[in-house]
């Protein structure tokens, strides 16, 4: 049993050194000058849009696309917590395909919710 959380630790200090290598490799090689450092007005100049901006910059967005994205995350949570179920389909028997059913009714409730308050419509 103790091994399995020496497999997690080792996973961790995996993890956690290769995100450190992947921020000190371009500092290294900045560094070391294999990555070229020549800034000019040209390399600063805006390319994505190829127009000045007017006005101010910082813009608002509306909350409209934060809230889809919240629906797309308990979607995916609703997945993340169905899968194991389907695995294990047929040693949890009927419990757990009542437990899976009101989960998923759950789920629906809060959906038409949303929709009947108008929440899912775009503006």
């Amino acid at each position: 049993m103790l091994a399995d959380y020496g497999y997690i630790g080792l996973f961790l200090v995996a993890a956690l050194l290769f995100a450190v290598s992947m921020l000190l490799i371009p500092i290294a090689l900045k560094f070391i000058k294999i990555v070229p450092q020549k800034p000019s007005p040209t390399k600063n100049s805006i390319f994505e849009c190829g127009m000045e901006t007017i006005g101010k910059t910082w813009v608002q967005f509306n909350f409209r696309y934060y809230f889809y994205a919240l629906v797309f995350i308990i979607l995916d949570v609703l997945v993340v917590f169905l899968y194991p179920w389907a695995v294990n389909l047929r040693e949890l028997g009927y419990s757990g395909l009542i437990v899976a059913l009101i989960l998923i009714a759950i789920v629906v409730v809060g959906y038409l919710y949303a929709w009947r308050k108008k929440a899912l419509e775009w503006k």
